[in-house]
C-alpha cells in the first residue's frame, strides 16, 4: 500500500525481476495493459533479432570443416573433400536446439532465480505451450505450404523416430514425477534424470543417423557428409577458391542461361549464378530461421534479390532435366527422349485479339505418346483481368511433332501500357524421372499485350555482335517490331569478310519463320574454334525478301565479330566479380563491427534498391534493436564463440524483460500466468520458427528441415528448460529449506502436459498415416489438394483444442489431476 495526497493505492500487478521501473501504479489499468501489450510485442521482435545474431554464431561454429584426401586416377592430384566436423543430428539437438529454444529455456531458468528458487507457472507453461505450437501449428502450416502436386518426406526416419520417442518420454516423465512418484514435489534424482535424458537422446539420435542400429554390412566406409554429387561444386564443397568463383563452371552456366533467354544481361546472369551457388550449398535449419527473421525485420536477405521475370528464368533452369549446375552441363541425347518446347520465346498480341494460338514443338523421340503441363504465370498482366489463365495437360500422340495451345486475351476497353505474362511448360509429377520425355530449352514463353495489328518490320536488334571463338554457336536475335499479326518469313544469308565460311564459321542461307504473334527468333550460326591465336575476324548476316506483308526494318544487316579468348576472359572476369559481389552480399556472417553497424543502420542491410515498403516500415520499427545488438561481436570473430556467449547473455536480459511484461500484462487483463504462457508467450517466441519451417518446406527436397527437428526441439525444451532449473532448485532447497523439498504444484501444468500428449499422439499418427497411405501422396507434407488441406485443418484444430481445454482447466471449469 502507498498513500498519495490522502488517497490509498494498492500495488497491483507488480513484482517482476526488472519491471516496473517507474511508479506507474496510479495509471489506469487499461493504459498499463495497452503499454505492456505493445511492449511485449516489441520485445518479441528484439528476441528475434538477437536470436538471429545468436544463430549466426552457431552456424559459424557448426560449419567448421576438415579436409579429407581421396585417391584419384591421377596420383599427383588427389581429390580433396571438405567434410563438416559437426554431425547434422548432433548440431540439430545441441547448438541448433539451443538457438531456437533459448528464449523458452532462459525464461524458465530466470523465473526460478527471480522467485528465490520457487517454482512458477510462466516458464514451464511457455515450454509446454511452445511445444504444442511447434508440433501442431507449424506442422499444419508446412503440410499445406508445399507447392501443388509436390510431396516432402522425412529422409532420416530413424532419427525422427528416436526424437519422437524422446518427445513423448519427456512429457510422460513430467506427468510421472508431478502426479505419480512424488506429487507436487520434484526430488533431486527426478530432476537429474530429466536433465540426463538430454545427452542420452543426443547419443541415440547420432547412432541412428550413423545407422548403428541396422544389420552390419561387409563394408565400412567413411561418411563424407551429405551433398549433391551431380554438381561439380557440391562434390568439392568448395564454392570459392582463393576467394574467386570457379571460372570454367561460370562459363558453362552463363552459356546455358543465355541459351534459355538471350536477353539476359551480364548483371542478371551474375545474380542467377549467385542464386545457384546459394541453393547448391548445404543449409541448416538455422539458415532458414535467420532468413525468416530478416524478412520480418527488414534486414539484409539471405538470398540474392531477383525480379519476377528473373525468378521465372531461374525456376525454369531448375525444372529443366538438363538444368545447368555450376559444374559440367550434360549433353542431351535426342534419341532417348521426346523434347517438348515452345517454337519461340516471345510473342506480342493486340489487346482485342481475343483468342490466338501458340505452338509447342516436339523433337527427339517421336514414336511414343508423351504429355506435359501448360500453365500461365502473372507478370504485369493479371489473370482474369488481362487474360484467361491456362492450366492443362498437352498430349502428343505417336508421330505428332506440333501442338497448338489456345490463349485468350481479355479486352477491357481501357488504356493500359504494354503488359506481359508468361506461359510455362513443365513435366507431369509422374514424369519427373525424365524417362521418355523432357522439357527443352524454350520452356517459358513471354506474351506481351499491345495495341498493334500490323504484320510488322523484321530486323536485327543491333548492328554488331561480339562472340567468343569457343562459343560453339552464335545466337543472333532477329526481332519483329511494330506489329505481330499473321505468319511471316524472312530470308537470311551470310557474307564473308575477314572471317571465311567453312574456315571460321559455318555460313550459308536460310529462311526464318515467325508464326502469328511471335516477335523474336534466334538465328544460330556455328563458330569454328581452330585453337590458333589470330586477330579478331568478322562476317555479316543480311535479311532480305520478307513475306506475309512484313517489311525489312532499319537494321537489315549485322556484323558478327569473332573475338579472341583474351577479350572473352575480360567479360568472364567481370561476371565473376559480379557473382562474387552478389554472394558476399547475402553472407550471414559479418567480418567487422563496422560492417555490422552499417548494415544495422540501413534498410534491407544497405540493399536499398531492392527494399520494399514493408522493409522500410519494419526497419523503422526495429531500428533500436538492430543498432543496439550490432555492438555484439561479429560471428566471424574467433570462430563465432565470442558472439555465441555475448548474444546468449543479451538474450537472457531481453527474456527477463519479456517474462516481466508477460506476467504483468496477464495480471492486468485477468489472465493467469499459465494461460499467458501457452498463448501469448509461446506464440511470440515461436513465430520465426514458423516462417523458417514454411520456407524449408517449400525449398527443400525433404521434410527434415521443416518438421524433422520439431520433436527434438520439444524434447530439448523439457530436458534443458525444466531439467536444469529444477535440478538447481531442488539442490538449493535440499541445502537451504527446512523440509528440503522443492515444491512444484501440478495444477495447470500437469493438465496442460496431458492435453499436449494426447494431441501430439494424434498429430504423429496423422503424420505417419500421410507417409504410408497412398492417397496422401504419400508424404508427410504436400500431396493432393483435398487430403492436404484436410490434414492441415485437422492438425491445427488440435492446437485450438489444446488451448481451450488448458484454459478452461486453469480457471476451474474442468477438474485437473
Amino acid at each position: 500500500m502507498t498513500v498519495n495526497n490522502g488517497t490509498l493505492y494498492k500495488y497491483e500487478c507488480s513484482g517482476g525481476l526488472l519491471l516496473p521501473m517507474i511508479n506507474e501504479f496510479t495509471w489506469a489499468k487499461e493504459v498499463r495493459a495497452t503499454l505492456y501489450f505493445f511492449g511485449l510485442l516489441y520485445c518479441f521482435m528484439g528476441i528475434s533479432i538477437i536470436a538471429d545474431i545468436f544463430m549466426c554464431s552457431i552456424e559459424k561454429i557448426i560449419s567448421k570443416t576438415r579436409r579429407i584426401y581421396m585417391a584419384t586416377a591421377t596420383e599427383s592430384e588427389p581429390e580433396v573433400v571438405e567434410v563438416r566436423i559437426w554431425s547434422d543430428t548432433v548440431a540439430n539437438l545441441t547448438l541448433m536446439a539451443l538457438g531456437s529454444s533459448a528464449p523458452e529455456i532462459l525464461l524458465s531458468c530466470i523465473e526460478i532465480v527471480s522467485r528465490s528458487f520457487e517454482a512458477g507457472e510462466l516458464g514451464p507453461g511457455t515450454i509446454v505451450g511452445s511445444a504444442a505450437f511447434n508440433l501442431l501449428c507449424i506442422v499444419a502450416i508446412c503440410v499445406v505450404a508445399v507447392p501443388k502436386n509436390e510431396v516432402r518426406t522425412i529422409r532420416y526416419m530413424k532419427v525422427f523416430a528416436v526424437t519422437t520417442f524422446f518427445s513423448f518420454l519427456a512429457y510422460l516423465w513430467l506427468l510421472i514425477i508431478l502426479v505419480g512418484i512424488s506429487p507436487d514435489v520434484v526430488e533431486i534424482w527426478e530432476a537429474a534424470v530429466t536433465f540426463a535424458f538430454f545427452p542420452l537422446m543426443v547419443v541415440l539420435s547420432w547412432a541412428a543417423e550413423r545407422n548403428f542400429f541396422a544389420a552390419p554390412s561387409g563394408d565400412k566406409q567413411i561418411e563424407l557428409g551429405r551433398f549433391k554429387p551431380a554438381d561439380k561444386f557440391s562434390r568439392d564443397i568448395q564454392y570459392f577458391k582463393d576467394g574467386e568463383l570457379n571460372k570454367d563452371a561460370l562459363v558453362s552456366f552463363v552459356r546455358e542461361v543465355k541459351k534459355l533467354n538471350p536477353k539476359i544481361s551480364d548483371e542478371d546472369a551474375a545474380v542467377l549464378a549467385a542464386q545457384k551457388l546459394v541453393d547448391s550449398q548445404h543449409h541448416s535449419r538455422l539458415w532458414y530461421r535467420i532468413g525468416a527473421t530478416r524478412n520480418i525485420t527488414g534486414s539484409r536477405k539471405t538470398v540474392p534479390s531477383m525480379s519476377m521475370k528473373l525468378q521465372q528464368v531461374y525456376t525454369t533452369l531448375n525444372e529443366h532435366p538438363d538444368a545447368p549446375t555450376l559444374g559440367e552441363v550434360p549433353s542431351v541425347d535426342q534419341t532417348e527422349n521426346a523434347i517438348l518446347e515452345f517454337h519461340a520465346a516471345t510473342a506480342h498480341v493486340m489487346e482485342n485479339i481475343g483468342k490466338f494460338e501458340i505452338t509447342v514443338m516436339r523433337s527427339g523421340l517421336t514414336d511414343t505418346e508423351v504429355q506435359c503441363r501448360v500453365d500461365t504465370i502473372d507478370g504485369t498482366a493479371t489473370v482474369n483481368e488481362d487474360y484467361v489463365g491456362i492450366d492443362e495437360v498437352l498430349t502428343f500422340g505417336r508421330g505428332e511433332v506440333e501442338k497448338q495451345v489456345t490463349v485468350q486475351i481479355i479486352n477491357d476497353n481501357q488504356w493500359e501500357p504494354d503488359e506481359e505474362f508468361f506461359i510455362k511448360l513443365s513435366l507431369l509429377p509422374e514424369d519427373k524421372e525424365r524417362v521418355g520425355v523432357e522439357i527443352g530449352r524454350i520452356s517459358i514463353m513471354e506474351i506481351t499485350i499491345l495495341n498493334d495489328d500490323e504484320p510488322g518490320n523484321v530486323q536485327f536488334t543491333k548492328r554488331g555482335f561480339l562472340v567468343n571463338e569457343s562459343i560453339g554457336k552464335a545466337q543472333i536475335p532477329v526481332v519483329r517490331k511494330n506489329g505481330a499479326d499473321g505468319e511471316i518469313s524472312v530470308k537470311w544469308r551470310t557474307i564473308d569478310r575477314s572471317a571465311l565460311a567453312g574456315k571460321d564459321y559455318v555460313g550459308g542461307e536460310g529462311v526464318l519463320v515467325f508464326k502469328h504473334t511471335e516477335t523474336e527468333r534466334l538465328l544460330e550460326i556455328p563458330i569454328t574454334n581452330d585453337f590458333c591465336p589470330e586477330k579478331d575476324e568478322h562476317f555479316e548476316i543480311e535479311l532480305f525478301d520478307p513475306t506475309g506483308g512484313a517489311r525489312i526494318g532499319r537494321v537489315n544487316r549485322t556484323a558478327i565479330t569473332i573475338i579472341s579468348d583474351d577479350n572473352f576472359n575480360t567479360v568472364i572476369s567481370r561476371l565473376m566479380n559480379l557473382t562474387n559481389a552478389n554472394i558476399h552480399a547475402v553472407e550471414i556472417h559479418k567480418r567487422t563491427w563496422g560492417e555490422q553497424i552499417c548494415e544495422a543502420m540501413t534498410v534491407n542491410g544497405g540493399d536499398v534498391e531492392n527494399a520494399t515498403g514493408m522493409d522500410y516500415v519494419m526497419h523503422f520499427v526495429t531500428f533500436f534493436w538492430k543498432v543496439l545488438f550490432s555492438l555484439v561481436p561479429p560471428s566471424s570473430l574467433a570462430g563465432g564463440w565470442p558472439c555465441f556467449f555475448v548474444s546468449l547473455g543479451v538474450t537472457g536480459v531481453v527474456t527477463a524483460i519479456v517474462g516481466d511484461l508477460a506476467s504483468i500484462f496477464g495480471c492486468l487483463v485477468g489472465l493467469k500466468d499459465s494461460v499467458t504462457a501457452i498463448s501469448f508467450v509461446a506464440l511470440g517466441t515461436s513465430l520465426p520458427d514458423t516462417f523458417a519451417s514454411r520456407t524449408a518446406a517449400i525449398k527443400e527436397n525433404y521434410a527434415d528441415m521443416a518438421i524433422g527437428n520439431i520433436t527434438g526441439s520439444n524434447s530439448v525444451n523439457v530436458f534443458l528448460g525444466l531439467g536444469l532449473p529444477w535440478l538447481i532448485a531442488s539442490i538449493y532447497h535440499a541445502i537451504k529449506s527446512k523440509d528440503g523439498k522443492f515444491n512444484v504444484p501440478r495444477g495447470s501444468l500437469a493438465f496442460s502436459v496431458a492435453m499436449y500428449t494426447i494431441c501430439a499422439t494424434v498429430c504423429v499418427a496423422i503424420i505417419l498415416m500421410r507417409r504410408y497411405v497412398k492417397v496422401f501422396g504419400p508424404g508427410e507434407l504436400g500431396g493432393p489438394a483435398a487430403p492436404r488441406y484436410i490434414s492441415g485443418i485437422l492438425i491445427f484444430s488440435l492446437w485450438i483444442f489444446y488451448l481451450v481445454m488448458s484454459s478452461l482447466q486453469a480457471y476451474g471449469h474442468i477438474s485437473g489431476f
